[in-house]
């Protein structure tokens, strides 16, 4: 019974160690003043709307947004081939093949950004949204990657291998037996994918332009020369919109489902 309590105070314990800096964000961003103040000295809304009227801050939200949907899609479309390719046949070099596609995991962001713009450059895409959008791509996969292999089980296959027995198709095989399989990988890589998208700077700053900028590129270079409760409201809207995405997967699909399906 003490252990049990124990566990508890802990438990509560780190999740308010992780869940008090959002809140100070975003009080922060509610403060009157024109400089960061924790608690917020009056509460206004102001910053939202400074924000708002900013139409560079408008267009990194729209490039951010656009740029990490497009990735994710993207990264999903090659991302289960690949998985399954990788999962069930032999081939040469498929060690050498699944070490490359996890590279990104473990290269410095940094450099992969150095060298796109060095590619890009060779080729006239350099500073371009589809030269973002390849970058991108290639740092988000493994997350698709490593969310969708461990599910492909050889009891997977031998559902697999049942339905063209009863005379299912290559294609009805994949979209009624192995996608609802790997649905829950899909959507918790996707996820992932879609977060480490919107919030990755190291490689975009090799990329962007004055005009074309992601939001938190946009909030490196602006707390270069300025901090006020701007970028308290940036991070604010960042909070709840992820909130707002978690719940609507809890709705849709249930977190539980995603963790029920993570294991092999």
């Amino acid at each position: 019974m003490i252990a049990r309590l124990l566990i508890r105070i802990v438990a509560l314990a780190a999740m308010a160690y992780l869940v008090l800096p959002l809140v100070v964000i975003i009080g922060a961003s509610l403060t009157e003043t024109s400089y960061l103040a924790f608690p917020p000295q009056g509460l206004t809304l102001k910053w939202f709307g400074v924000l708002f009227d900013d139409p560079s801050y408008v267009s990194a939200f729209i490039t951010s947004t656009l740029l990490a949907l497009a990735a994710t899609g993207v990264a999903v479309l090659l991302a289960v081939p690949a998985s399954l390719a990788l999962a069930r046949y032999v081939f040469a070099g498929r060690a050498a093949a699944a070490s490359l596609l996890m590279s990104p995991l473990v290269l410095p962001y940094v450099v992969l950004g150095a060298a796109l713009l060095q590619f890009g450059t060779d080729f006239g895409l350099a500073r371009s949204f589809e030269a973002l959008l390849v970058g991108h791509v290639v740092i988000v996969m493994p997350f698709v990657l490593r969310s969708v292999l461990p599910l492909l089980t050889p009891e997977q296959r031998a559902l697999e291998e049942a339905s063209m027995d009863l005379g299912g198709t290559p294609l009805a095989t994949f979209f009624l037996v192995v996608l609802p399989q790997i649905r829950g990988g899909i959507v918790s890589g996707a996820l992932l994918a879609f977060i480490s998208s919107w919030i990755n700077v190291e490689l975009s700053i090799f990329n962007t332009t004055s005009a074309l900028n992601t939001i938190p590129v946009k909030m490196f270079n602006y707390v270069q020369y300025t901090i006020d409760p701007t970028i308290a409201a940036v991070s604010a809207i960042t909070i709840v919109a992820a909130a707002l995405v978690i719940i609507l997967l809890d709705l849709l699909i249930g977190l539980d489902m995603l963790s029920e399906r993570q294991q092999p």
